[in-house]
């Protein structure tokens, strides 16, 4: 009976449709009770989803996605405190913030790859904070590595303060400039992973579409 339950649930989820791209086989739904909204889990940043990767791994459509309470602390530069570059004033999808200082504030990409290589050591890139800190960030669908020592222990060149991730990864490259040429539009804008941000890709180079704002490395 299990496994025909099993493949009963499977053959479902195939005809579901992603409320993102509108193609089916979309195996996650809302855990909002009344919500039928469906994605793919590739789906999920340009959605705007979030997908809890502890407890009972409940996964969000950008309707019921959990918020984050607090908001950042005025100050005169709006910069992420991992990459530098410019970010919202206030706690969005794409922008969040540490509930223990209020102070850092980091694109989600930035803190999500941050996370992938603090393993364990996971922590406020400012205050330092780690439970607190720790239990918002997987509350807000940050996944967490089991590593036990952060890679750039090992790997100088990979850290937190590392510059942004800057080349195409795709298996071949169709660029004329190279695989580091960037634009800010068009077939050769760069794209970085939305989970882990330490990969990238040209638009063209993954068949991706000029309206495709978000892109997931295979990894992920």
């Amino acid at each position: 009976f299990l496994v025909r339950d099993t493949r009963r649930a499977i053959q479902e989820a195939a005809k579901k449709h992603c409320f993102v791209c509108s193609k089916t086989g979309a195996t996650i739904t809302c855990w909002e009770m009344g919500c039928d909204r469906s994605f793919h889990l590739p789906c999920t940043p340009q959605g705007e989803c979030v997908t809890q990767f502890f407890g009972l791994y409940r996964s969000f459509c950008w309707e019921h996605r959990p918020q984050q309470a607090v908001q950042p602390h005025p100050r005169q530069n709006n910069t992420c405190s991992i990459c530098l570059d410019t970010v919202e004033d206030k706690a969005s999808y794409k922008t969040m913030v540490c509930p223990a200082c209020q102070d850092a504030r980091f694109h989600r990409h930035c803190i999500q790859r941050l996370a992938l290589h603090a393993g364990i050591c996971f922590h406020c890139p400012c205050c330092q904070n780690r439970e607190l800190f720790v239990m918002e960030m997987l509350t807000m669908g940050i996944r967490m590595s089991k590593r036990l020592r952060p890679s750039w222990e090992s790997e100088p060149a990979v850290g937190p303060s590392d510059q942004r991730h800057s080349r195409c990864d795709a298996s071949t490259c169709l660029c004329p400039g190279g695989r580091k040429h960037t634009e800010e539009e068009g077939p050769w804008k760069l794209l970085l992973c939305g989970s882990c941000a330490a990969e990238g890709t040209h638009q063209h180079c993954s068949s991706l579409e000029s309206s495709t704002s978000s892109w997931e490395c295979e990894g992920c």
